[in-house]
């Protein structure tokens, strides 16, 4: 595996459905490159699988074609467990809803990922919290996710993709859940976090007023990704 070259690749990528009457092309002949700090918004209309890109991307799907690469190594070569550790290390996700655990606090959500790894307990929980309090949900760390607003939560949920320190986060519509005023404190954060730890950020959005604020845009269109004119 090598640490120089682009962080996050894909070389045609073509993703299929299999439909009861005829097979449906999702994505077709997709390829791009994403450099090592780089933050790069996929915009697109409803259904134009933006999302299926992203989870192709982040190995939580198979393409039906085509290789992806994450810091130089093939991840579509891997063995189920190998991609997920893989995912473990050098990726972060964020999704539009924040998939914390109900039952657990804050801090022991944020921990968990380095927890799945083995990290000592309180290794783990030292690093959320200095993460969760960067994000300024340091009083609300023994707080249960129900407890906290959708801004906070969004927010616990992106400590949680950053503290492996991961090569890369993947982010499918993080605001889109949100009110504008809470997306756009969230969004502001992401990014400066963004810039402080070198993190890639690849985000999904179809609001293009936070794609414009990364430094590329891309569109999908009819299966395939071009980058983006001025939006």
């Amino acid at each position: 595996m090598s640490d120089s070259g682009p962080v996050l690749a894909c070389r045609g990528l073509r993703k299929t459905f299999e439909e009861v009457r005829t097979p449906v092309t999702v994505l077709d002949d997709v390829s791009m490159e994403v450099a090592a700090g780089a933050r790069m918004a996929i915009v697109g209309a409803s259904g134009s699988g933006k999302s299926t890109l992203l989870h192709l991307l982040g190995g939580l799907e198979k393409p039906s074609a085509g290789q992806v690469f994450v810091r130089g190594q093939d991840m579509t070569a891997l063995s189920d467990a190998a991609r997920g550790t893989l995912r473990n290390r050098d990726l972060g996700f964020i999704y539009q809803f924040h998939h914390l655990l109900p039952e657990f606090t804050t801090l022991e959500n944020v921990a968990m990922p380095l927890l799945i790894r083995r990290e000592p307990t309180a290794k783990a929980l030292s690093q959320a919290r200095a993460l969760l309090k960067r994000v300024g949900l340091g009083p609300r760390i023994s707080h249960k996710p129900t407890e906290l607003s959708g801004g906070e939560r969004q927010r616990a949920a992106f400590a949680r993709a950053l503290v492996t320190r991961p090569a890369c986060i993947l982010a499918d519509e993080p605001t889109g859940n949100l009110d504008s005023k809470t997306a756009a404190g969230v969004f502001e954060i992401m990014l400066e976090l963004n810039r402080e730890l070198g993190t890639t950020l690849v985000m999904v959005t179809h609001d293009h007023g936070l794609a414009e604020q990364m430094d590329e845009i891309w569109a999908l269109e009819q299966g395939r990704l071009s980058m983006a004119p001025a939006l």
